[in-house]
């Protein structure tokens, strides 16, 4: 229970982040908002790293921990742009795919959730797939940011596997060697490009939670990844869309069409039985 409910956590601080994220993307150039959310971010993990006190994990696990730090930051640059030039409601739903990508690897090594989990994961990814499948009001073609949304589903998804594997020796170290690499690659690309990276003081609040909302929620699933199967942890960290859509939909008015809300529905009932399972 405390796995689902650190997992459960994760996807309501990413949710957050991410409804945020993409939304100061539609005013700053998204490496401007990746690059300095995500330092944001590292500032705090390297304090939660030096209270911690966990002895250095060995080098593999830092490797480990750096490829989930080039995944994550891929995944987010492609949401972030993705939420810019089309609706969050649709390339939300459509970036949690994620999902299936750990829950593959979970499996084939060797985890076997319970039949009301396994019930549970499949009505979650099914009720992603429907809320992703908004009509469009031109009548057809792939939507604005679908193609990103793919990628950033790729990028988390090789996220999820990696730091799970970094985190069984320290969550503290991974997720700081995640985030500094992450960081980094973010800063680096937004130099590379000429982006500036002094938004304006207005900027800079939002910024900074969209970074806090990240490493939290990095936090919690790295925790997560340890107590209980990755395949299932995945699966409810991946829930974070209900988040991003439920916000745009509240407060910037975006409309959610019937298939959608039926997909949320499925979502948050799969949820429910991955936690009765």
């Amino acid at each position: 229970m405390l796995a689902i409910g650190l997992a459960l956590g994760a996807s309501l601080s990413w949710g957050l982040g991410d409804f945020l994220g993409g939304l100061k993307s539609r005013s700053l150039h998204v490496l401007a908002v990746l690059a300095l959310s995500q330092a944001a971010g590292f500032g705090a993990v390297l304090v939660w790293l030096a209270l911690a006190g966990d002895a250095f994990p060995g080098w593999t696990a830092v490797a480990w921990a750096a490829a989930a730090g080039a995944g994550g930051c891929l995944g987010l640059a492609a949401l972030y742009r993705g939420m810019a030039v089309g609706a969050m409601g649709i390339v939300a739903p459509i970036s949690a795919v994620a999902a299936a990508i750990p829950f593959t690897v979970g499996v084939a090594s060797g985890e076997r959730p319970g039949a009301l989990q396994v019930a549970g994961i499949a009505l979650a990814l099914l009720g992603v797939a429907l809320a992703s499948r908004e009509p469009r009001a031109d009548g057809g073609g792939r939507a604005a940011g679908a193609g990103l949304a793919l990628v950033a589903a790729l990028g988390f998804g090789l996220y999820f596997v990696f730091l799970d594997r970094a985190a069984d020796a320290s969550v503290p170290y991974a997720v700081s060697t995640a985030r500094g690499v992450s960081s980094l690659l973010a800063i680096a690309a937004a130099l590379a490009v000429g982006v500036s990276l002094r938004p304006g003081l207005r900027h800079v609040p939002v910024l900074v939670a969209v970074g806090l909302c990240d490493v939290g929620a990095n936090v919690l699933f790295g925790l997560a990844s340890t107590r209980g199967f990755l395949s299932v942890v995945s699966v409810l960290s991946s829930l974070y869309p209900i988040v991003t859509v439920g916000l745009a939909a509240f407060l910037l008015h975006e409309r959610i069409a019937p298939a959608q809300r039926l997909g949320v529905a499925g979502a948050l009932a799969g949820a429910a039985l991955i936690t009765a399972g």
